[in-house]
């Protein structure tokens, strides 16, 4: 299997380092992993209409992983992460339009 260059986005890269300790490093080692396997099983497709590019969300606890994967290039982006409850996904749009 080929790897996957893994991005973070500079603002989820913040994010990801106000994180407390323990789920900090967890994330860090979830999205490593997405190198080798950017669709792992417990990770679901969101659905975009209009919109050309898989996007997919990742659980973990109560944290989601938000993140697309261009295939033909092998690149994985992580766009966000984040806690739900509260997060309902309502910004999946924006953050994908800032993203391009």
């Amino acid at each position: 299997m080929s790897l996957y260059t893994i991005y973070v986005t500079p603002e989820t890269w913040q994010e990801i380092k106000k994180l407390p300790g323990n789920m900090r490093q967890r994330i860090r080692r979830t999205v490593g992993d997405l190198s080798e396997n950017p669709r792992p099983d417990n990770s679901k497709p969101l659905s975009l209409p209009s919109m050309e590019i898989e996007a997919r969300r990742l659980r973990l606890d109560r944290w989601r992983i938000i993140y697309t994967i261009a295939e033909e290039d092998k690149i994985v982006d992580i766009l966000a992460v984040r806690k739900r409850p509260p997060y309902n996904y309502e910004d999946l749009q924006a953050l994908l339009t800032n993203f391009d």
